[in-house]
């Protein structure tokens, strides 16, 4: 019996302890290796099922679709399928990752914008409530990455910015608000993404602080989650060249990802920061991890080299053949196979899933909607826009002085939708009076028939996007107007629903608003600033000038 289970961040009694042994001794071989799997649900199909049936996975990863009846009945399913209760997960990060039937909770770099503790831990609330009544019990959050490079997609409006102390604050208070509601938190991505403006989707990121730096910056971060009981941390395809070259001299291995380093997963967050939680990788599907070895030797290696728990396959089947071989010939020991899966049995005890479960239901989440739980989260939402600059006084507009609006937008773009989806803000405003047109490819850019211009771009970060930029000959139809910039002839207002660095490519346009995210409850907040109706956000947590005084002008 592990008594190290006794402490944080897991807190076990004699009880809890008396299952993880039951229950690991009764395991066979095979059982014990389905426990380290982490598997995708999102098609809710009879392929899925049949999968956590015959690998009886220790998780699964629920991306919520547009149906409640549907996601009652699949996680109603899942549990029916599984010998030992499942952990279920999902990127509870509010914004573009709210459930579609749920409250349309801000993400976390708006929050964070309000520099508001409360509202992190009300907006929290919110989204444990309905998790909950989902069968979600692990949130793949706080992301307490860094905005330290304005370029990065991947890090952006997921994050709770670039000032230390507000992330540290935030996180706090986005762990113990999910804890103390039964859902563990996930701290990621170790061991710190935000210095390296690419994305670990598409390749292996470096930290490249050194010791020093690291600790001011993500020591301090993780050794707060560690403290404040985060019961997991989600370990990356991210380097940290600066570490590693202490203690092994070969330059190949100063840039291995952390998800697949024994350095740092067992040496430095285990041995010298003292994580006794549950590690989890990062999905290992993404080039910054698949791109290191043949997939047979990351599989071995993700669980080997320190972390618990394997997030995501490229084909389940083969993924498990390919670990439980790796058991069989050393590849993986006997002591990693039982602590990482005492790990994971203990997490489950934590929570208490060696318990009775209640049936999910549809009732009980629509009694959850019928009632007070996220009176608040309209008013966030709404508390979230800030007005970046207005200058020559644009703001706000009139029917009467600009009556004829030209709208140009990229609409809502999602990297699960093939294409983007239209923004609400043009019904809106016809609601109000004004005479809108859209552009439309093969439409003349000519601004004279307008008395206002309104760029609308729906950019949240997201995986696998590289970079997110203004992409002008898109947006304007052509290579010659891809160099016009009409604010010069006609007055020009910019809001960014999503990625707030976009004045980087537009550092003339004389209105820029950041609204973080697209939610339609944002989109009314914009139309009623605009209107002058709301009282625009005039502080954020990040730099939307990107360093650079050009912008601010």
């Amino acid at each position: 019996m592990n008594e190290s289970f006794r402490k944080a961040p897991f807190f076990l009694g004699d009880d809890e302890l008396a299952w993880v042994n039951e229950t690991y001794l009764g395991l066979s071989l095979e059982q014990k290796v389905g426990q380290l799997f982490n598997l995708i649900v999102r098609a809710n199909s009879e392929e899925e099922l049949s999968l956590i049936k015959t690998i009886q996975p220790g998780a699964v990863t629920k991306f919520v679709g547009q149906d409640l009846t549907t996601e009652v009945k699949t996680m109603n399913q899942l549990r029916h399928h599984s010998v030992i209760p499942l952990l279920v997960s999902g990127d509870l990060e509010g914004g573009g990752m709210s459930f579609p039937f749920g409250a349309q909770v801000p993400n976390q770099l708006g929050l964070a914008g309000l520099k508001d503790e409360e509202a992190v831990e009300y907006c929290t609330q919110v989204i444990a409530q309905e998790a909950k009544l989902l069968g979600i019990n692990w949130s793949f959050t706080p992301v307490i990455d860094i905005n330290a490079k304005f370029r990065s997609a991947v890090v952006g409006t997921r994050s709770y910015g670039s000032d230390l102390d507000i992330i540290e604050t935030m996180s706090r208070s986005n762990i113990s608000t999910f804890q103390k509601n039964g859902i563990a938190a996930t701290a990621k991505h170790w061991p710190g993404e935000g210095f390296d403006d690419r994305d670990q989707h598409l390749v292996t990121t470096v930290n490249p602080l050194t010791m020093p730096e690291w600790e001011e910056h993500y020591g301090r971060l993780y050794r707060g989650a560690i403290d404040n009981n985060v019961m997991a941390i989600m370990s990356a395809h991210i380097a940290l060249p600066e570490y590693v070259k202490q203690h092994d001299t070969n330059p190949e291995e100063w840039w291995r990802p952390a998800s697949v380093s024994k350095l740092l997963n067992e040496q430095l967050l285990r041995e010298e920061l003292g994580f006794n939680g549950l590690i989890v990788s990062d999905a290992t599907v993404m080039a910054g991890v698949s791109s290191w070895a043949k997939r047979e030797e990351v599989v071995a290696q993700t669980i080997e080299n320190g972390c618990d728990m394997l997030l995501f396959c490229k084909d389940p089947v083969e993924d498990y053949a390919y670990l439980l071989k790796a058991v069989r010939e050393g590849r993986v020991s006997e002591a990693r196979l039982e602590q990482a899966v005492l790990r994971i049995l203990a997490m489950k005890a934590a929570l208490g899933l060696y318990k009775k479960q209640d049936e999910i239901s549809v009732s009980k989440f629509n009694d959850l909607l019928a009632s007070d739980y996220a009176d608040h989260i309209a008013e966030l939402n709404r508390r979230t826009v800030h007005l970046v600059k207005n200058r020559d006084e644009i703001l706000p507009i009139s029917v009467e002085q600009h009556p004829r609006i030209l709208i140009i937008s990229t609409g809502i773009r999602h990297v699960f939708m093939p294409e983007p989806t239209p923004l609400s803000v043009a019904n809106m405003l016809k609601e109000e009076g004004f005479e809108v047109t859209e552009f439309q490819a093969g439409m003349a850019l000519e601004v004279g028939n307008y008395d206002l211009l309104l760029y609308l771009n729906a950019d949240e970060s997201m995986l696998v996007k590289s970079h997110i930029y203004i992409d002008w000959m898109a947006l304007h139809d052509g290579f010659g107007n891809a160099m016009y910039r009409p604010w010069v002839d006609i007055p020009t207002v910019m809001v960014s629903f999503g990625h707030p660095y976009l004045l980087y490519d537009a550092p003339k346009v004389p209105v820029y608003i950041n609204a973080y995210s697209p939610l339609l409850e944002v989109q009314k907040a914009v139309v009623d600033g605009l209107l002058g109706r709301l009282e625009f956000n005039s502080d954020a947590a990040i730099d939307p000038f990107c360093g650079l005084e050009q912008l601010r002008y």
